[in-house]
């Protein structure tokens, strides 16, 4: 695909805001490491408020890129982990995330060549 066609534009600006939502990101990074309890995210996502991490759990679960799993201990145990598509989500981010890091090696953040 070499451009973005009008019958595409909705579902990628819904994509792009809902993965440009603050922690999305990471969420998703963790999430790609296996499958793990709420608190284990917390411990991997420093800084996270437990509402904010619950709501985008909840919203990337609701959106088919997480799967909550329910085991039936005592007391129960919650994990979640990357649906297929959160797995082909986070595989098309590998780029965006490569690009990033380009952008912010040593000749600067977010700078952009001059074009003289």
């Amino acid at each position: 695909m070499n451009s973005i066609h009008d019958d595409t534009c909705p579902s990628f600006e819904g994509t792009l805001e809902m993965v440009g939502r603050r922690w999305t990101g990471s969420v998703l990074q963790a999430a790609a490491q296996g499958a793990r309890r709420f608190g284990e995210y917390r411990a991997m996502i420093d800084g996270i408020s437990d509402r904010l991490l619950s709501q985008r759990l909840k919203e990337l679960e609701a959106a088919g890129l997480i799967e909550r799993t329910v085991i039936p201990t005592t007391p129960v145990q919650i994990r979640y982990q990357l649906a297929p598509d959160g797995q082909a989500l986070v595989n098309a981010l590998l780029p965006l995330a490569q690009w990033s890091m380009h952008r912010s090696g040593p000749r600067g953040a977010g700078r952009v060549p001059s074009s003289t």
